[in-house]
């Protein structure tokens, strides 16, 4: 099956996306529910930039979108993005110059991405301050990855995450049901905790597809598999609920 990638559009757009959360990602979870990380996408071309916002938060992150950086001092003080996602070729001031500004004025992590995969660009970005480096074409859920793994380091997204008697704790990789530990493939682990990202909402086939695995192609078979063995591991009372021709939800039920 064939993985979504995100190459150079032809197009170009100069309007932006902003699709702000403005929790606090630092709070641990409360009542169940997942605070969610702010993630900026600073991106001149339209497509990526679409693919980018819409994968990141079908991933639970709270986004903005922008198509250069001319307002990036502006977006750091009333956005206050956890993690900036920089392309190096921008219009105005490059990626570079904006990882410069994001390091003066933020403790936010930085994600460059870029077409040029050079030694010398790379190591430029990271002597530079960047935490992460992305060369496109890329798989759109290689991308929400590594946004995850940079965030996790620096303390930023929150581990525990509990769901009635689920408990989740991406940090210490253990899943407990009632005291219970329950094992679960790698693919099944992140199947969960993008469920439990979710908690209370309907994510469709097509949704869990492209998140969880990346893919663009729809296989309906692939996600009913998982949820199967998913839902049989988790047990009674019944947690993860099916809502005919819409999806599924992880929800504990009154």
């Amino acid at each position: 099956m064939p993985q979504l990638r995100i190459a150079n559009p032809f197009s170009r757009s100069s309007g932006c996306s902003t699709r702000p959360n403005v929790t606090d990602p630092r709070r641990a979870a409360q009542n169940g529910r997942v605070e969610q990380a702010r993630v900026l996408v600073v991106e001149d071309a339209e497509a990526i930039r679409a693919a980018v916002l819409t994968g990141l938060t079908d991933a639970g992150f709270g986004v903005a979108g922008r198509t250069d950086g001319g307002d990036l001092e502006r977006d750091l003080a009333t956005f206050r993005p956890d993690l900036v996602v920089l392309d190096i070729m921008l219009p105005g001031r490059d990626g570079f110059a904006l990882l410069e500004v994001v390091r003066r004025h933020s403790a936010a992590g930085v994600l460059l991405l870029t077409a040029r995969d050079g030694i010398d660009d790379r190591l430029r970005g990271l002597h530079g301050g960047a935490d992460d480096y992305l060369v496109k074409p890329f798989v759109l859920a290689e991308l929400v990855a590594r946004v995850t793994a940079v965030l996790r380091r620096m303390g930023r997204t929150p581990t525990l995450v509990e769901v009635g008697d689920l408990m989740l704790d991406s940090a210490a990789g253990t899943v407990l049901r009632g005291g219970r530990p329950i094992e679960l493939t790698a693919t099944e682990r992140r199947l969960l905790e993008h469920l439990a990202a979710h908690r209370d909402q309907v994510l469709s086939k097509a949704q869990l597809l492209t998140s969880v695995w990346g893919y663009e192609d729809f296989d309906p078979n692939l996600v009913e598999v998982h949820i199967s063995a998913l839902r049989r591991k988790l047990g009674e009372p019944k947690l993860l609920h099916t809502v005919r021709g819409l999806g599924y939800v992880l929800r504990a039920e009154a």
